[in-house]
């Protein structure tokens, strides 16, 4: 744990470079420290050995738990049939020195930069995960608004907006009355954060494998596509049909606010997330 040791990146937190190195070279024995990276998470510190494997540490102590829900849902997934690849569990969760280790598998290929001219990826991923048989993967699911407090999301958001300055709280509360009017839609496999570097790509368009799992859960696929919103929203047009568009654009107007919420339910948090909400509001930098 934190010693000594000088931290060379502030994203450590309270560990430190030495020991996560040398923890994940228990768990991957073939790891190279010359060739490993370093990662930071929001709840893990990550250790990528390319064509080896990456290890896991959870930043906080005492999350062993949620990390072996996570590690069932991973290998429930690899057993589902995806066209693509999932993380394989290459160990056991461990505990060392009070924070939940565990190795997994490497994923090959690269993430892309926004913007998309082909829809059909999209909408293949989008319907694998649709077909997947979620009362299989119950019990090791995240719940609906797991990132940004569940079930007490909207009481969370409703707080969050009263924080904000008062020229974006009424546009912040007509975005989640919007989304809390949307009806109940059947539930499927949500990935919840199909975005950046959690999809990897081949040269040439084809989707390889998809990482982080760990807010997947049994809710409305529109939350997947309001994701892929990011890489580019004329590509999700053209994936989904039209209900699901809407239903995607407004969730997407949520995400902001949930900044804010999520930073509360993980101290510190971000020191200027009001500030990068307000602003993210001001520039309707979420319009399609």
């Amino acid at each position: 744990m934190a010693g000594s040791d000088s931290v060379r990146e502030p994203g450590l937190g309270p560990l430190n470079e030495r020991w996560v190195l040398a923890t994940a070279s228990e768990l991957l024995p073939g790891l190279d420290r010359g060739r490993a990276s370093l990662e930071f998470g929001v709840e893990h510190v990550v250790v990528v050995a390319p064509e080896v494997g990456v290890v896991r540490i959870s930043r906080a102590p005492g999350n062993r738990p949620v990390m072996e829900r996570r590690v069932e849902l991973l290998s429930e997934l690899g057993r589902a049939g995806l066209p693509f690849a999932v993380p394989e569990p290459l160990s056991e969760v461990a505990v060392v020195d009070g924070y939940a280790v565990v190795a997994l598998s490497w994923l090959p290929g690269e993430p892309r930069r926004t913007g998309y001219d082909d829809p059909a990826p999209l909408r293949q991923l989008l319907a694998a995960l649709r077909q997947v048989d979620i009362g299989v993967l119950s019990s090791a699911l995240a719940p609906p608004h797991g990132y940004a407090g569940g079930a007490q999301w909207a009481e969370l958001m409703t707080q969050a907006i009263t924080r904000l300055p008062p020229d974006v709280r009424g546009e912040a509360r007509r975005r989640l009355d919007e989304a809390l009017a949307l009806p109940a839609v059947p539930p499927s496999l949500v990935h919840g954060d199909l975005a950046g570097a959690n999809l990897h790509w081949t040269p040439d368009g084809k989707l390889l494998g998809v990482l982080d799992w760990d807010w997947a859960s049994a809710w409305d696929p529109a939350i997947d596509a309001a994701c892929l919103g990011w890489h580019g929203w004329p590509a999700v047009q053209a994936a989904v049909d039209p209900q699901t568009c809407h239903r995607a654009m407004v969730w997407q107007r949520t995400f902001g606010l949930e900044w804010i919420v999520a930073a509360w339910l993980r101290p510190p948090g971000s020191p200027d997330v009001i500030e990068r909400t307000a602003a993210w509001l001001r520039q309707g930098q979420d319009q399609p």
